[in-house]
């Protein structure tokens, strides 16, 4: 598909999305939205097709800067109904975003406020400069953080949302990690190879059980234990008898790498699959 807004680029297993409005930091319009949406019902296909893992980042200085000026100039005069409209279509993007079958990895720098915060949130593994600055800043402009809060409650928890949601206040990414947000905090200059080492680890898991392993959290989460015991013993049970599951145990009693490694990790990723599989036993 081609975009005004996104640049795609896909190698091998892997996506790269990005964000590419540099000139507004990547702020959302009602255009980037409905990209956005049209995308991940696009790579929900390719899933099928070998597509692996998904890496989201911004073109220039800024990951996400949330809403656009333009665009909020023109939801001022906007009735109810509309409005509804509009976060409606934003909802529907998170959730597709959140829904992707294969792990989202965010490439977060400089910045990543209000909707960018939820971008972060709905990011399976989240990777910042050291320099980047967060806020879920919506109480700032006499709004709230409503669309985004499903994915960022499921992020952060509700004792960070409590504060952070509240007062708007921005904080560095050492506290995102603190609360969850990001899984990594490295020097900008050590970004790509921060996320690189994500890409490799996903490369080095079964992509279905990867896939199983995503689908299971929201699945479980809520539930205890008793009421889990059936949906959990029974994921279990159907991997372990899938072919994957039996490549993967197989690989691992013979002490070599899984089929799925084959053309997709380098000489030494191989190496180290087959090391981690020795210290295991």
């Amino acid at each position: 598909m081609t975009y005004s807004h996104l640049i795609t680029k896909r190698e091998g297993a892997v996506e790269y999305l990005t964000l590419n409005r540099p000139e507004v930091r990547n702020a959302f319009n009602e255009h980037v939205i409905a990209e956005l949406t049209a995308w991940a019902a696009a790579a929900r296909e390719s899933a099928a097709g070998g597509l692996r893992v998904v890496v989201l980042a911004g073109a220039g200085k800024t990951f996400c800067a949330g809403a656009d000026v333009a665009w909020m100039s023109k939801t001022v005069n906007y009735t109810e109904d509309e409005n509804l409209r509009d976060a409606m279509a934003m909802s529907r993007m998170f959730a597709a975003l959140d829904a992707l079958p294969v792990p989202l990895v965010g490439r977060i720098q400089g910045a990543a406020l209000g909707g960018g915060c939820g971008l972060a949130a709905v990011c399976d593994i989240g990777v910042a400069d050291d320099r980047a600055v967060f806020g879920f800043t919506e109480v700032k402009l006499g709004i709230l953080p409503a669309v985004i809060s499903p994915f960022a409650l499921a992020k952060i928890g509700r004792s960070a949302a409590r504060e952070l949601f509240l007062t708007g206040a921005r904080f560095p990414a050492s506290r995102a990690k603190e609360i969850g947000l990001v899984q990594a905090v490295v020097p900008a200059s050590e970004l790509d190879a921060a996320v690189g080492h994500y890409i490799q680890e996903i490369l080095s898991a079964g992509p279905e059980a990867v896939a199983a392993a995503k689908a299971l959290i929201p699945h479980v989460w809520e539930l205890t234990v008793d009421e889990a015991m059936q949906i959990t013993a029974r994921a279990i049970a159907t991997r372990r008898v899938s072919p994957e599951g039996q490549d993967g145990l197989r690989a691992f009693l013979e002490k070599r790498a899984p089929s799925w490694c084959e053309g997709l990790l380098n000489t030494k990723d191989t190496k180290d699959t087959k090391a981690r599989n020795r210290r295991s036993r």
